[in-house]
C-alpha cells in the first residue's frame, strides 16, 4: 500500500516534508464561490421544488407528486426547461463534481469497496478508474476500519482523499479512525498536520433494506470534535458539496440518501461550490419555520401544498451543514416566524433535531412564540416490511397536523 501511495504522491509533485502544509501560491485552489439555487428548479424524475412520498409506490405515488409542488414555485417550474445548463440525476452530479475535481487537482484521489472498474455500489465512481487508473481510484477489501485508516494517512501526507463507505452503516466498523484520528489529528498534532479528507456514502431509509442497511449515522457522528458534515439533497448542492468537500482543509463527511440518487435537475454549466457552512432557504414564508434536510425536504415540501391551501404560508430550510449549523439564515428566520418545526429522518433520541432544538433555545428563545416541535424517526430498528417501514419515518401528513397545531 505504501508503494501504491508513494506512486500517487509522486504523480502529484507533493513536498516530501512531514507536514502536508503548501504554497497557496502554487496550489490548485481557488477562492470559494456560493450559489443559490432557485426553489422552483425543474426536475423530470423527482422534482426538487416539491415532491414525492419516497415510500410510496405505483398509482398512489404518482397522484401525490402530481399535487406536491408548493404554489410559490409552480410559475418557475414551468419554464425552467429553458435554462441554461445541463440536467443530471443526483448520482451523475456527484460523479461530475469528483471528476472535476480530479481533473484540476493531482492530489485528489478515490478509495473504497467497488469504486474502481465496478464504479461504485451507486455509480457515483463510473468512469473513473478508466480515466484516471487504479492508483488514484483504489479498489479496497472489505475492510472498513483499515482504509478508512489508510486514507486519512493519505491526507496526512497531503494527498485530499475521498472514501466511499459503499453503505453509510459499514463506517461504523471506521468509527475509531474517523473519531480518534479524522477529527482529532489536526489538534493532537498542534497544526502540524491537516485532514483534508472526504467521508461518503449511501444512507437512510430505502425501500426494504432492513435494520442494518437504513441507519441514519448524522446523530453518531456529530459529536465528534473536528469534523465538518453536510447533506445533499438536490443534484445541484450535490455537486457543489462534493466539490466545496474536497477543497476544504477539514474532514468533512457527505451524507447522500439512498432514495435520491434519481433526482434529476438542471444544473449550471459553469464551475461552481456551495458553502459548506450555509443552510438554503427552499421556500421564503410568514407563519412557520420549518427546518429540514436531505429526503425529508420532499416530505416537508408535498406538506407545503396542503398547508397553502388551508392558507398556511411556511418557511422552509434546508439546513444542509449538519455541523455547524448555518444560526445566521435560522436565527433570521425564526425572528420572522416565531414558530419553528424540525423535520428530519434521523432518530429522535440524540438526534439532529435534539442538537438543533438546543442550538435555537440557546440563542433565539426570547423570539419564540410556541415550544419548538420536531418530528424525528421513531427509535426502533427500520422494520423491512414496506407498511411498517413506512410508519417508522415522519410522513407529510404529520407535517401538516405539527404546523396546525404550532400556528394556533
Amino acid at each position: 500500500m505504501a508503494a501504491i501511495f508513494q506512486g500517487v504522491g509522486a504523480a502529484a509533485t507533493l513536498s516530501s516534508s512531514p507536514s502536508n502544509s503548501f504554497d497557496s501560491n502554487n496550489s490548485f485552489l481557488s477562492p470559494p464561490r456560493s450559489f443559490s439555487v432557485g426553489k422552483g428548479a425543474s426536475f423530470s424524475v423527482i422534482r426538487s421544488g416539491g415532491i414525492l412520498n419516497l415510500n410510496s409506490k405505483g398509482r398512489r405515488a404518482q397522484q401525490l407528486i402530481s399535487n406536491a409542488v408548493a404554489t410559490k414555485a409552480d410559475s418557475a417550474a414551468v419554464s425552467s426547461s429553458s435554462k441554461p445548463g445541463h440536467e443530471l440525476l443526483l448520482f451523475e452530479a456527484l460523479q461530475e463534481g469528483l471528476e472535476e475535481e480530479m481533473d484540476r487537482d493531482l492530489r485528489v484521489c478515490v478509495m473504497g469497496e467497488d469504486v474502481g472498474h465496478y464504479g461504485g455500489s451507486y455509480k457515483v465512481t463510473k468512469g473513473l478508474a478508466k480515466k484516471f487508473g487504479d492508483l488514484r481510484v483504489l479498489d479496497t477489501p472489505i475492510a472498513e476500519n483499515s482504509f478508512t485508516g489508510m486514507g486519512i494517512g493519505a491526507a496526512m501526507t497531503g494527498l485530499r482523499p475521498v472514501v466511499e463507505g459503499m453503505n453509510m452503516g459499514f463506517l461504523l466498523l471506521a468509527f475509531n479512525q474517523i473519531s480518534n484520528n479524522c477529527g482529532m489529528l489536526h489538534y493532537t498534532s498542534g497544526g502540524q498536520f491537516t485532514i483534508p479528507i472526504v467521508i461518503r456514502g449511501p444512507g437512510g431509509v430505502g425501500r426494504q433494506l432492513g435494520a442494518e442497511h437504513s441507519q441514519r449515522l448524522e446523530s453518531y457522528f456529530q459529536s465528534i470534535p473536528g469534523i465538518q458534515m453536510v447533506a445533499c439533497s438536490t443534484p445541484y448542492n450535490a455537486k457543489g458539496l462534493m466539490k466545496a468537500a474536497i477543497r476544504s482543509e477539514n474532514p468533512v463527511i457527505l451524507f447522500e440518501h439512498v432514495l435520491l440518487y434519481n433526482l434529476k435537475e438542471r444544473i449550471p454549466d459553469e464551475d461552481y461550490i456551495c458553502n459548506l457552512e450555509e443552510a438554503e432557504m427552499v421556500r421564503p414564508g410568514e407563519h412557520v419555520t420549518i427546518l429540514t434536510y436531505s429526503r425529508m425536504r420532499y416530505h416537508v415540501m408535498q406538506a407545503a401544498k396542503t398547508l397553502v391551501n388551508k392558507g398556511y404560508d411556511p418557511e422552509v430550510i434546508d439546513i444542509r451543514s449538519l455541523k455547524p449549523f448555518d444560526l445566521y439564515t435560522i436565527g433570521n428566520s425564526v425572528k420572522k416566524t416565531h414558530r419553528v418545526l424540525i423535520v428530519e429522518e434521523c432518530m429522535r433520541t440524540g438526534g439532529i433535531g435534539a442538537s438543533l432544538t438546543a442550538a435555537i433555545t440557546e440563542n433565539f428563545n426570547d423570539y419564540l412564540d410556541a415550544p419548538i416541535m420536531c418530528l424525528s424517526s421513531q427509535d426502533v430498528p427500520t422494520p423491512y416490511a414496506g407498511t411498517l417501514e413506512e410508519v417508522t419515518v415522519v410522513q407529510p401528513a404529520q407535517i401538516v397536523t405539527a404546523v396546525e397545531q404550532l400556528c394556533r
